[in-house]
């Protein structure tokens, strides 16, 4: 298929949807690229802080998250390797069936989307270990436990919130909860760093008086 003529496949009505995501992604690595984002920007937190039915309600999904290493691998790498074989799935099956119809597109890209999320699982095994590892030696280096930081984002027990701390040379943003249920942390409150909750994946804080 010419440079073109993919071209303009790519901007049909049917394969849009897809192209649209494949530039989501190309954008997203730019920028990260550039610096403007960490990589880990949009990265899912599983925690759910919910009564027992709806927590039951929602085990299925984070099993079939976990399924798909999500939460072991970043969003954004995963989504990357959905977003390429979907795109390559699009061109083709819309390309060999001759279809210009972008609902026909919307059907097909149902069935295109389980097999890209399935070969991205296959894709992204191999840097489940890699990305633990890093996480490791990261957590060795820098561990903020114990630590005195700064609040960013209010938090409380039951929401998420941000604070800042300095490792050595090394300066964190950090997502945290307070560690008390009765704890409200405000903007620019002055907080020690007591443990991490590896199941929320966040550290935990709460309140400290600097003498």
């Amino acid at each position: 298929m010419p440079m073109t003529e993919l071209l303009q496949a790519a901007l049909s009505r049917p394969n849009l949807p897809a192209t649209g995501l494949l530039i989501f992604v190309l954008l997203y690595w730019l920028t990260v690229i550039v610096g403007l984002l960490d990589f880990k920007t949009l990265d899912l937190d599983l925690d759910h802080d919910l009564d027992t039915e709806a927590h039951l309600g929602v085990a299925w999904l984070n099993h079939a998250l976990a399924f798909f290493n999500l939460g072991r691998i970043p969003l954004m790498v995963f989504l990357s390797f959905v977003a390429l074989p979907l795109w390559v799935g699009s061109i083709l099956t819309n390309y060999y069936t001759g279809n210009q119809s972008g609902l026909l597109g919307l059907a097909f890209l149902g069935p295109l989307f389980i097999g890209s999320l399935l070969v991205a699982k296959v894709l992204t095994t191999p840097f489940v270990r890699l990305f633990a590892s890093l996480e490791k030696d990261h957590a060795d280096h820098t561990n903020p436990v114990g630590k005195i930081c700064t609040v960013l984002l209010p938090t409380t027990r039951e929401r998420l919130g941000q604070a800042a701390v300095r490792t050595g040379e090394v300066a964190l943003t950090l997502n945290v909860r307070a560690a008390s249920a009765a704890t409200e942390l405000r903007k620019g409150d002055t907080a020690l760093v007591i443990d991490y909750d590896a199941t929320g994946r966040c550290y935990l804080i709460e309140p400290y008086e600097v003498a």
